[in-house]
């Protein structure tokens, strides 16, 4: 992808759809995600429907991406309700991308082909792992088996662009089982793969672990496994675009495209996130909440924060430079060159200007790029630098 292809992305219409219902709570997740709840699901998506019917018209999006929590857990039907209430505020481009996650427990020949039917065109499975032990400390609940069959459901019934998502460094992992899943995962041929370095987030079941005395993952471990999962899907044939993301040409996830070109995107459902007209908004993120304010006729918005001047320039940076392209040059890249952080940066060989443009060359370090820019731009937007 060239870097005019990535940046043309800042002029696409994009939604997201959060739908918070699971079988059971991963011990890692930290989303705003509910079990045993699916009696709610019918009222839930009612309640999205009339938040979307709430809003401001757009035009037709480009994008429309359902995460969670795990759609494919609940019935097609209802997802498509969601797609008809879009298409009736804000319209669907004829060529627009329509994704949802899956797990591969709640993905059947027929669900695919309801979710093709009611216009679903991308699903992203999330398999983290073909190994059954790391797959068991990662509270999944499906078989390596499981994630072969979606798969093969899924392409029967049309879809023509399938992502995978593996997570790497879970304590017990080793390189031969990383690398046995990397090799597993490309036998289904998918279209787009994802990996993510397992982390540990306070509050949730694997935090309380850890700090009691678990094995905690190995940042040394997750970058060379990292290392593995780059060296072996380039030699494959996909491309890395962004830190964690890599495609086959011309399957690059859309939706994410908009989110890192600083394009607009509307959000819809509890917890989520959204950017329009200069603003980032954040939805209630209970459950319960979230129902009860959208039912009683009031806005799930529960926060909400203008983007301008040097903010923008901030944000354009911490979104942008997670692509392999970078960011263009511009006041935050001049900033950050010219300091001493920046120079020292350079010469490391974490960053480099390239044909008018900032590009992270080792994105491992990408974290510690975000954490100098906001370092030397804080002080100019009037936030807090340690943030």
């Amino acid at each position: 992808m060239t870097p005019a292809e990535a940046d043309r992305f800042v002029e696409s219409a994009a939604a997201y759809v959060h739908i918070p219902f699971c079988s059971a709570v991963c011990p890692y997740c930290d989303f705003a995600v509910v079990a045993g709840q699916d009696h709610l699901a019918a009222r839930y998506i009612d309640a999205v429907c009339t938040e979307i019917g709430r809003s401001r018209p757009w035009r037709p999006l480009d994008a429309i991406y359902l995460g969670g929590g795990t759609p494919s857990h609940v019935d097609p039907a209802l997802l498509g309700s969601v797609l008809d209430a879009l298409a009736d505020k804000h319209g669907i481009a004829p060529d627009a991308e329509v994704s949802l996650e899956a797990n591969p427990e709640d993905f059947s020949t027929g669900t695919a082909a309801a979710l093709r039917a009611v216009g679903f065109n991308r699903v992203s499975f999330g398999a983290q792992s073909f190994d059954p032990g790391v797959l068991s400390s990662l509270g999944r609940r499906h078989h390596a088996s499981q994630i072969e069959s979606s798969f093969e459901s899924a392409r029967a019934a049309g879809f023509e662009n399938l992502s995978i998502d593996l997570i790497f460094g879970t304590p017990g992992e080793t390189d031969e089982s990383w690398g046995e899943s990397l090799q597993s995962g490309l036998r289904l041929q998918p279209d787009h793969v994802s990996c993510y370095a397992l982390t540990v987030e306070p509050g949730t079941p694997l935090g309380r672990e850890v700090r009691a005395g678990a094995p905690a993952p190995d940042p040394d471990v997750q970058a060379s496994r990292y290392e593995t999962a780059d060296e072996v899907l380039s030699r494959a044939g996909l491309a890395r675009y962004e830190v964690s993301n890599w495609s086959r040409p011309r399957h690059e996830c859309r939706y994410n495209l908009t989110v890192w070109a600083q394009g607009e995107y509307e959000a819809y459902g509890n917890g989520a996130h959204g950017f329009r007209r200069g603003r980032r908004f954040r939805n209630l993120r209970r459950l319960d909440a979230y129902l009860d304010r959208v039912e009683a006729g009031r806005s799930a918005h529960a926060g909400e924060e203008m983007i301008d001047g040097w903010g923008a320039e901030l944000d354009r940076l911490f979104v942008g430079l997670r692509r392999t392209v970078g960011v263009a040059n511009g006041p935050g890249t001049e900033t950050l060159l010219s300091s001493e952080e920046g120079r020292m940066l350079v010469a490391a060989g974490v960053i480099a200007e390239q044909s008018g443009r900032m590009v992270v060359s080792r994105p491992l370090l990408t974290d510690a790029v975000h954490r100098s820019v906001l370092a030397q731009l804080a002080p100019i937007v009037g936030v807090d630098g340690d943030a």
